[in-house]
């Protein structure tokens, strides 16, 4: 599928758009609607300018509109000019993975295998199925860490990974998709998922990703660029994977809570972050990351989506996606198909 032409759903350019300074999610239709919406609450946290937010949104929905041709040209740019410090690591290879890692997808890949068993192979947290692995071994972590700050050090251009995160990388954009991340996914990822989360894959399977780097800093407690934590929110995916690739930090944990909607509970859980070892939840659970004490961080998150699910339902504006073609990464949905007529 990641060679088809892509796919958005049209709530992209009015949802979930995310204000740092109030750590907000809104929507915008229009101006009116907007103030109607949130005026009262971005006064209470403290907002004195709302042109100011009204023009940050609009400068936000513009950057989406251009997104994916801007992308593209990235993309083209970093194939043209870039040169890799490590070009073993756009490929991948059996030894970069852990030996556990390799073991439980092997039970998954059998056809009684069953979530019990695969359960008693992985770290279960008291946050509702989320569960963590070692992933990559970390010999691999550190020459792929090598490999992308050489890059952040290089004057290509970079893009931002969503509405989000301000600091991290794309790596559909570096390359690392055809032979990296795809192969990941379809070989490793989900048949493991297919256990733990069968209705989340749905019919088919996870048949895309969005596959990113998030990084976060803190020098003696000042964060660089808004990134030090991360506020609570859910993922455009269905499963997602969080990887942490670095070491030598403290804070930063994870928290979990329910699904989107699901309950007002507030009670969220902890989930420690482990070098070379990967969390798997819920894409719609929400989430977040404590602040980073000391240190930095570096995460690889990848988005799983199945087309088969999403097709039905986009878990951004819950409603059955509108779909609009884009240029470069879609959203993982899928055009749906035409009935050629025949002549009787």
């Amino acid at each position: 599928m990641m060679g088809s032409r892509q796919y958005i759903c049209r709530c992209y350019f009015q949802r979930n758009i995310f204000l740092h300074d109030y750590k907000l999610h809104v929507t915008y239709r229009d101006e009116q609607q907007f103030k109607d919406d949130y005026k009262r609450t971005l006064d209470q946290r403290g907002c004195t300018d709302l042109s100011a937010m009204i023009e940050q949104v609009h400068k936000e929905i513009k950057r989406r509109e251009e997104n994916g041709r801007i992308s593209s040209e990235r993309k083209q740019e970093i194939e043209r000019c870039y040169k890799p410090l490590h070009l073993s690591v756009y490929s991948l290879k059996e030894f970069y993975l852990s030996p556990s890692f390799l073991s439980i997808v092997e039970y998954c890949k059998q056809d009684n295998a069953v979530k019990t068993e695969v359960l008693k192979q992985l770290k279960s947290w008291k946050a509702d199925q989320v569960y963590s692995l070692e992933v990559f071994t970390k010999e691999f972590c550190q020459l792929f860490l090598e490999e992308l700050k050489n890059f952040e050090k290089s004057d290509m251009p970079k893009g931002r990974p969503n509405t989000m995160n301000v600091t991290g990388l794309l790596l559909e954009e570096l390359g690392f998709y055809q032979n990296l991340v795809n192969p990941l996914r379809e070989k490793y990822l989900n048949p493991i998922a297919r256990i733990l989360y069968p209705d989340w894959v749905g019919e088919g399977r996870l048949d895309s990703q969005r596959a990113f780097i998030v990084s976060y800093d803190n020098c003696d407690g000042v964060s660089k660029d808004n990134a030090r934590d991360l506020a609570l929110h859910f993922d455009n995916a269905e499963v997602t994977l969080n990887v942490s690739l670095s070491s030598g930090f403290e804070g930063g944990e994870l928290f979990f809570g329910k699904l989107w909607k699901e309950s007002t509970n507030t009670d969220y859980k902890r989930v420690d972050h482990t070098p070379s070892h990967g969390v798997f939840h819920r894409g719609r659970q929400m989430h977040g990351a404590m602040p980073l004490e000391t240190g930095e961080r570096y995460n690889l998150i990848i988005w799983m989506r199945s087309s088969s699910v999403r097709n039905k339902y986009c878990p951004m504006c819950e409603r059955t996606p509108d779909l609009v073609p884009t240029l470069g990464e879609g959203d993982g949905f899928v055009a749906p198909e035409v009935p050629v007529c025949q002549l009787s």
